[in-house]
Order: C-alpha cells, then sequence, then structure tokens
C-alpha cells in the first residue's frame, strides 16, 4: 500500500536534520514508497461555494528529503490541492505555539474525518494541549496550581512548606514549549513578583505552578508511545548551569529503561491516547514517576532514542498510521 502524504509543518530549511522527528518520519514514509506533500498551514482554504460540505486546499509543492546536510529536500512546483480527494494522510507537524491559528487549524482539519486520516486526530490534539490534558492524570503529577494570581500562588506555595517540601517553585506557561519560558522561584519567593507581573503581561491565559522537584538533575525522561503502546525512550539531562533539561536548551540524551512507575504511566495513559487517535505521542516524566506533560502537537525525540536504542520509532508510527487508514 502507498499512500499520499501532506506534511503540514514549518519551512523545511529551518530543521536541524540530525534531530528532527518530522523530517525523519519523512524519510520513512518515503522509503516505503509513499509520496510527500510539503505546505505551510497558512495556506489553509475552506470553500463552500462548490456545493454543501465544502473543501478543504492547501497550496503544496511535492518533496523528496535525504539526509545530506545543507541539500536535505527537493521541492516540486506549488500547487493547489484537495486535502480530501488529493492525499490519503496529513501529518500535522507544524511547532506551537498553541495559538488560536493553531485551534483554527485543527478545526479545519477536523473537517476531514471520513476522508482523509489526520494524525494526530485534530480534535483530540486541540482538546488536549500538553500541560491541560496531563490533568486527566492528577495521580501520576507533582502538587500542580494553576492561576494567575500572586496570592493564590503564594498561598500553594505556603502549602508545599507545610508538607515538608523545599519551598522552591516552578512556573511556566500553560501552553509553551520546549522549555521556554520555565523559571525557577527560590523558597523565599525573591523574584515571584515580577515573574507573575511578566506573565500577565505575556499570555492571557493563566500558568502553571508546581514544586521544584531536585530530582530534575538527574534527568527528564522523554517516553513516546505510539498508538498507545510503549516505543522507547531517553532521559534528558541539563546542561552545565541550567535546570531546564530540554534538548532545545542545551540539555544532552542518554539511554534509558522505564521504571514500574513508568511502566504503570504508560499502562494508564495508552487505552485513552488510542481511543483519542493521538498515534504519535511523547510523555515527559522526572525522578521515575512524577509526570509533567503529555505532547501530542508536535512531540521530538524519536531520532535520539534511535540512535541510543538501535530501534525504529519512525517505521512503529507508518505501522500504526497505515494500519488506521486501512480501515477508514
Amino acid at each position: 500500500m502507498t499512500l499520499r502524504i501532506a506534511v503540514q509543518m514549518d519551512p523545511l530549511e529551518s530543521i536541524n536534520i540530525a534531530g528532527d522527528s518530522s523530517f525523519a518520519l519523512m524519510l520513512a514514509a518515503q522509503a516505503r514508497g509513499h509520496s510527500l506533500f510539503h505546505y505551510d498551514v497558512r495556506t489553509l482554504a475552506y470553500d463552500t461555494s462548490e456545493g454543501a460540505g465544502g473543501r478543504l486546499t492547501c497550496w503544496a509543492a511535492p518533496v523528496t528529503v535525504q539526509r545530506v546536510e545543507g541539500a536535505h529536500y527537493t521541492l516540486g512546483e506549488h500547487r493547489l490541492i484537495d486535502l480530501a480527494t488529493d492525499v490519503d494522510v496529513v501529518l500535522m507537524r507544524q511547532d506551537p505555539p498553541f495559538d488560536l491559528g493553531y485551534i483554527t487549524a485543527t478545526h479545519l482539519l477536523e473537517r476531514l474525518a471520513g476522508q482523509t486520516l489526520v494524525v494526530n486526530d485534530p480534535a483530540s490534539v486541540r482538546n488536549a494541549p500538553e500541560k491541560v490534558f496531563v490533568l486527566d492524570f492528577a495521580q501520576f503529577m507533582p502538587p500542580t496550581f494553576i492561576a494567575r494570581r500572586i496570592e493564590d500562588v503564594r498561598l500553594f506555595q505556603q502549602r508545599m512548606v507545610d508538607r515538608g517540601m523545599p519551598g522552591d517553585l516552578v512556573v511556566k506557561p500553560l501552553h509553551g514549549n520546549g522549555g521556554k519560558a520555565v523559571f525557577r522561584v527560590p523558597a523565599d519567593g525573591s523574584n515571584l513578583g515580577a515573574l507573575v507581573e511578566m506573565f500577565q503581561n505575556a499570555w492571557v491565559e493563566p500558568f502553571m505552578v508546581q514544586p521544584f522537584l531536585a530530582d530534575v538533575a538527574e534527568g527528564d525522561k522523554r517516553i513516546v508511545l505510539v498508538d498507545g503502546e510503549f516505543a522507547g525512550a531517553i532521559n534528558r539531562k541539563p546542561g552545565e548551569g541550567e535546570f531546564r533539561s530540554n534538548l532545545a536548551v542545551g540539555g544532552s540524551a542518554e539511554a534509558c529503561g522505564l521504571t514500574s512507575a513508568e511502566e504503570a504511566i504508560c499502562a494508564s495513559l495508552g487505552p485513552e491516547l488510542k481511543a483519542r487517535g493521538l498515534v504519535f505521542v511523547g510523555i515527559d516524566v522526572i525522578g521515575g514517576k512524577w509526570l509533567t506533560e503529555i505532547n501530542v502537537t508536535s512531540p521530538t525525540g524519536i531520532v535520539a532514542i534511535d540512535r541510543f536504542n538501535g530501534t525504529d520509532t519512525a517505521a512503529k508510527i507508518w505501522d500504526a498510521i497505515e494500519a488506521r487508514h486501512a480501515v477508514m
């Protein structure tokens, strides 16, 4: 079975082919004989002038890829394609921010249901933002607080101290990504006021607050699940002078397995992810037991996982996509 695949992602010239998961997925699809298109989400258009049901189109170019730095892709001529009739699969892979533009794209792509397979399912992506969906599994999370008022945050911090925790906090945007704008607040709260002001001015939504987990010094584990099944993991350790372990901010990766607590987390999440059509998901776990995020928009990490473990996660993802497409 060969598929026609439209990849909705950021400009190809900007990606790092050594570690980019979208690029790895494109290489794997091409190796299976699937044909690829690339398009920018900003070219999506919906037209109802031709009759009931409407038509979702984009300006896309056929693309071939190769693992050659500086010459890693070749684009054909851009043309208007119908995402319901000209392709079999849409791979939604543009990076956040998870803003109104992102949400609008999921609403448009949702209209392809029953015609073209969209991965991950756009309605589920919209309804499962990383730091909100995870609240459904609060039994695995560290104590978590979502708010905007500094007075409320100080009360939360005091409750953590009363429980015997050190009192240091981590404050992060609710819809951030890649470790951006994640701050550590010392137990004395000396920079909390300024941070709350900054968050209030920069974002309309509330922010997330959690106790600082000292275990992060030993790493923040990225675990990938494919159609609800464990596919691999890496441990990301903070760089020198950092507490954030994201590879995008200088963290380093190392091979790892799963603890029994992490296996329990995967077992709990797996059926729900599969039911929601969330085929490629990356979860983050600190200290072998604390679930902090469920990444569904544009998960990363498969290149490092495969390099350390000798696996082929991209192949597992395409196996799952092909199986889903076959029963549409």
